[in-house]
């Protein structure tokens, strides 16, 4: 396959030979000479480790090659891959003028060289780029300069997981290779692009073809992660300092929770937290850090995020119509009683206060049988709760014009689906398919 791959920075550099090393006819594309140069002589033009040797031994077989001119490049080439810099501007906007230029050069070139045999292009991105941007700036400019006759394109996101220092063995062994696209050929395209990645694993073809704009939003979501857990560790070195506590110890150990600390557990868009934990105890963590004059943004921003999921959904109540709600469930965890920092339990303290009239189910809630902390905590925050509970589901959702989910239990699950109101909140993300296909269903974490 010929492959057009456009910016030969980082990304760009360690792309085309890989790609040129797994038999494919690979030609690097950027404005800066002191890029392309490099190439050409059989030398990278970046620092990675082994990159140098791969360069060399791609142009050497005739596999590799770098140009300025995107002309011999798109000469009857497949897929073209955009890997050009995609900086902030002073504002922090993302700065997505090499993109267009690249998307433009490949539109352009595209009237005066012969066309791919099959009649078919795939423009790629694999530059990091905002939700939206193959939508909203690629295919504009597709349309302003549309293709010759003969010649159809197809674009797609492909996002990088390439990190400086082991860029190689990242892109042979990467967590995934996904494929944003609408275009089914894009697609195919691309999985004999990368097919080899999975085939010297001796795995199957495992390439993952998702929405275009999930494409795009998975690198932020995998960076913005990656920040927050740099600076997690950070904030708790500097807190426990102050008590004579080894943090890399406790982060030794704490990695090795597989099952909650590092794992898929919690990482789900949905609700805020609550419970007799973990809002105690990260205050008590914040409080450490007050008394010994310690900064902790990062959680304290924890707790400000947390009270922001809860407004969130009040903002979203107010902003439709009716007054009746059905809050299906109550406690802060399914099948659970406990009540304590619930936020369904400050969610309805909101709503009460704003004059929605709120009916309650829970399966397991019995007022009754509350004791201690937890009947006081819901007497402070709900003291007419019995008016408002009910042990049945339909009951709570009778004339309603909005139902608030968050339990799962079957009961409260058949009485939605067989009485729905005009809108479902979904609180929970575990409800299935069939809540979600009813009308006026929406996600609160999308």
């Amino acid at each position: 396959m010929k492959v057009a791959v456009f910016g030969l920075g980082y990304v760009g550099s360690v792309t085309a030979a890989c790609l040129a090393a797994n038999g494919h006819d690979v030609w690097g594309v950027d404005v800066d000479t002191a890029k392309v140069g490099p190439i050409t002589e059989g030398h990278s033009p970046v620092v990675e480790p082994g990159l140098d040797e791969l360069v060399a031994e791609g142009v050497t077989a005739g596999r590799l090659h770098a140009t300025t001119d995107p002309r011999l490049a798109l000469e009857r080439a497949d897929v073209s891959l955009i890997c050009v810099g995609t900086p902030s501007t002073p504002a922090g906007s993302t700065d997505l003028t090499y993109i267009r230029r690249a998307v433009r050069d490949i539109a352009e070139a595209a009237h005066v060289v012969n066309p791919p045999v099959s009649g078919f292009h795939s423009i790629v991105v694999r530059s990091t780029v905002p939700p939206g941007t193959v939508d909203e700036v690629v295919e504009q400019v597709l349309a302003d300069v549309p293709p010759p006759e003969g010649l159809t394109f197809g674009t797609a996101m492909t996002p990088e997981f390439l990190r400086e220092g082991s860029g190689l063995a990242d892109f042979y062994d990467p967590p995934f290779v996904v494929v944003g696209t609408r275009d089914k050929r894009v697609g195919t395209a691309l999985t004999d692009l990368f097919g080899f990645i999975f085939s010297k694993r001796g795995l199957e073809v495992d390439i993952q073809i998702v929405d275009v704009r999930t494409a795009e939003a998975l690198k932020y979501a995998c960076n913005a992660f990656h920040a927050t857990k740099v600076s997690f560790a950070n904030e708790m070195g500097r807190i426990f300092r102050h008590y004579g506590v080894d943090s890399r110890e406790v982060m030794r150990i704490f990695v090795q929770d597989t099952s909650l600390n590092i794992s898929p557990y919690y990482l789900k868009p949905g609700f805020a937290f609550g419970g007799s934990c973990l809002p105690k105890d990260l205050r008590s963590v914040l409080h450490l850090a007050r008394v010994n004059n310690t900064d902790l943004p990062l959680l304290a921003g924890t707790l400000a995020t947390n009270e922001r999921t809860v407004s969130d959904v009040v903002d979203r109540v107010v902003a439709g119509p009716g007054r009746e709600i059905a809050l299906l469930g109550l406690s802060f965890k399914h099948a659970t009683d406990d009540l304590r920092e619930s936020p369904n339990v400050e969610l309805a303290e909101r709503l009460i206060g704003k004059g929605y009239n709120l009916r309650i189910y829970d399966a397991i809630v019995n007022p009754s049988r509350l004791v201690g902390a937890n009947l006081r905590h819901v007497t402070s925050k709900l003291p007419h709760l019995q008016r408002v509970l009910t042990d049945d589901p339909a009951a709570a959702l009778k004339d309603a014009d909005l139902a608030i989910v968050s339990a799962t239990d079957s009961a409260a699950v058949n009485a939605l689906l067989s009485s729905p109101p005009a809108r479902t909140i979904d609180l929970s993300g575990r409800l299935g398919d069939a809540v979600e296909a009813l009308p006026g269903y929406e996600g609160v974490g999308w």
